[in-house]
């Protein structure tokens, strides 16, 4: 007999699921809201079958973004002017990647905000994806900087200029403080998301990079090796490439639905195929909603028996407490010769 199960909370949950004479879609809409202290975080279940939503709300970082945004584009503008007049290829170099970086806290800002905005009927997972996008125009935006600030440290490495060396220090010991405070701004959430992670990580940079024109303005001044200065803004730009470029891989591993890096997917597996009752297992698939949630579905293959409410809760908690995994939908069937090829699309 067939089961045809309407669902009212229109969700698309990336691989189509068919259904047939064969098989069960379990599908459950009560809102019982588990409150998780740890994190505090709102687990929000869809019930014992195959669908499960766990939205952990959105910490707010808007007063971190305002801070850091208004903090660090004063900053840029303060720096590149005494670049110029102290002729600091090393300190232009760091103004110009601090600009890159405020044009990337602007855009992770509003994809922070975005996934904060409800689901609409057009939209069903609302606009997590905003936060992959970001992620990568913040990616790219460094790369295209760092072309530039290379360019013009090999034109000033071949012609070196005398550098005011005491204003490179004052200006760098000024980004240090401004760059890493605002950078403690978003530890706390830079384990959990990746645009939060994309912020973190640059402005801490940053505040690294800073010491080392510190460093060069320190060497130019006991020794009037000018060459220095434009040394370290090269310096400067492998760094930012070096850190740009796991940014950008793992951007556009979220983007192409891959497994998330943070997923032990074999782990995944195995758990579903040791549940009781499960034969086999297919048409599992793992990937990222946005920068913080991860979306998984799946087939199981149980000719004797279907899961109960009971077991369902628990395979939702563990999925989404071992594996970190907070948007689940299984799919339950019978596994009849008749239908199995045509389940599994390989007849």
């Amino acid at each position: 007999m067939a089961h045809n199960h309407s669902h009212s909370c229109n969700h698309d949950h990336g691989p189509a699921h068919k259904q047939g004479d064969a098989h069960e879609q379990v599908t459950q809409h009560n809102d019982a809201h588990q409150h998780e202290h740890n994190g505090h975080s709102h687990g929000h279940s869809h019930g014992p079958g195959g669908h499960s939503h766990a939205h952990a709300v959105p910490e707010s970082f808007n007063l971190a973004f305002a801070l850091a945004v208004s903090l660090n584009l004063l900053f840029t503008l303060i720096e590149a002017g005494y670049a110029v007049f102290a002729h600091s290829m090393s300190l232009l170099a760091d103004a110009g990647h601090n600009l890159g970086d405020v044009f990337g806290l602007v855009l992770a800002w509003g994809a922070s905000w975005l996934l904060t905005k409800s689901a609409t009927q057009r939209y069903s997972y609302g606009y997590k994806r905003t936060t992959i996008i970001a992620s990568i125009i913040n990616a790219l935006l460094l790369v295209a900087a760092s072309a530039i600030i290379a360019y013009e440290s090999v034109i000033k490495l071949l012609h070196p200029s005398i550098v005011d060396e005491k204003i490179v220090i004052i200006v760098a010991i000024i980004g240090i403080v401004i760059n890493g405070s605002t950078a403690l701004l978003f530890m706390r959430g830079q384990k959990e998301d990746l645009n939060i992670k994309g912020a973190y990580l640059h402005l801490a940079s940053d505040a690294l990079i800073s010491i080392g024109v510190v460093i060069a303005g320190t060497i130019i001044l006991f020794t009037k090796q000018y060459w220095v200065d434009p040394v370290v803004g090269l310096a400067i730009v492998i760094t930012i490439v070096i850190g740009t470029w796991q940014l950008l891989r793992q951007s556009l591993d979220l983007l192409l639905d891959a497994v998330p890096h943070h997923i032990n997917s074999a782990g995944v597996s195995q758990y579903l195929a040791g549940l009781p009752g499960v034969r086999t297992v297919h048409d599992l698939h793992i990937w990222g909603l946005s920068t913080r949630e991860v979306a998984l579905t799946a087939h199981l293959v149980m000719p004797e028996k279907a899961l109960t409410d009971e077991e369902h809760v628990k395979i939702h908690h563990d999925l989404k407490h071992d594996f970190g995994i907070n948007h689940i939908t299984i799919q339950v069937e019978k596994g009849s010769d008749e239908y199995q090829c045509k389940l599994q699309e390989s007849c």
